[in-house]
This record gives structure tokens, sequence and C-alpha cells, in this order.
């Protein structure tokens, strides 16, 4: 017992004074040369499907209370974005995220999305743009004129360093199943 302890002491006394050695790190300031900023706007289509056998958007976790409703629900989503506002036009890529159902009040009714919008064909393929932002449900119960603005907060590969919003509105809605399509005219500022 009395040589496991001092073996274990021993390793621990090692580990902590090799550590200092290992803990240090690379840091290097350059003067970045000047970069032009350039805007970019996009239009496009985004399908949420709740229904049917391959659903595009699937809860993964509820509240564990009986009452709730959607309330509170975290939904995972790989939703397609097309060309045009049917789901059988040509796929420029997928929206893929998370989305939480917020409010009890049934006439705030809303959700917290975090999503990024990855183009997977034409002249953005490999880029994508991320998108955090409040998305109010119940103002667009049915599809219409209401346009809803999203916060647009990062970027990679064309959209790197992006900033921006995304100005958004119902073009299909189905209350009974969840199913909906958007129209995104998307403003982006990036390097």
């Amino acid at each position: 017992m009395g040589k496991q302890v001092i073996l274990v002491a021993s390793a621990m006394i090692f580990c902590v004074a090799i550590a200092p050695v290992y803990g240090q790190y690379y840091s290097e300031t350059v003067m970045a040369r000047p970069r032009v900023e350039k805007m970019t706007r996009l239009h496009f289509f985004f399908h949420d499907i709740l229904s049917g056998t391959n659903p595009a958007a699937v809860p993964i976790a509820r509240p564990n209370i009986t009452d709730a409703g959607l309330y509170l629900s975290l939904i995972a989503m790989d939703d397609p974005l097309t060309v045009g506002p049917e789901r059988t036009s040509t796929r420029i890529g997928n929206a893929q995220g998370l989305y939480v159902w917020t409010c009890k009040d049934p006439t705030l009714f809303g959700a917290v999305l975090y999503t990024d919008f990855a183009f997977t064909s034409g002249r953005f393929n490999g880029s994508s743009f991320s998108l955090f932002s409040r998305y109010p449900i119940a103002e667009i119960a049915t599809a219409g004129e209401k346009i809803i603005e999203l916060a647009i907060v990062g970027g990679r590969g064309a959209f790197r360093m992006a900033r921006g919003f995304a100005l958004t509105r119902a073009t299909y809605v189905n209350a009974m199943n969840g199913d909906a399509s958007l129209e995104f005219n998307v403003t982006l500022y990036h390097y």
C-alpha cells in the first residue's frame, strides 16, 4: 500500500512539474493588410419539413411536463434550400442547426434559431453563413406579406466574417403538421 501511494504521488508531482512546459502557446501579432468589405445579396427558399416519412426537422428534446405542447421543444434540422418556392425546384444547399420553441403565451409564440446556411452548388459552393435570431412564429401563422428580420452573425468561405440580416416571409404554412416554406432575401457584409 505504501509503495502504491508513493508511486501515485510521484506520478502526480511529475505531471504537475511538466505541465508548464507544455502549457505555453504560440502567439504572433502582425499588421493586417487593409481589406475591402464586400456586400452580397442572396435570394432563395427554405423548406422546414416536419411531416412525412423523411422529415427534414425532428424534435430531439421536450420538456418533462405534460401540458407544455411544443413550448420548449428542441428541434434539429437539415432543411433544403432551393432556388424557387417549390420543394422540387433546384436545390442549392441546406440549412442545418437547431431551434427551440419559446414563450408560453400563444399570441407571442416563436422560436430561437441557430442555423448554418451552407451552399452546395453554384458560385458559393462550400461557403456558408450563420444566423442566430428570434423568429416570432405567431406573427406569421399563415403565409402572407409579414416580413421578419433575422440577424446574421458569421460565415465561412466566400462569406468569411459575415454579418448582416435576412428578411424572410412565409410562402407556405401548414398549421396541422408544422411544415413551412420561407422566402429569404439576405444581405451579407463580409471580406
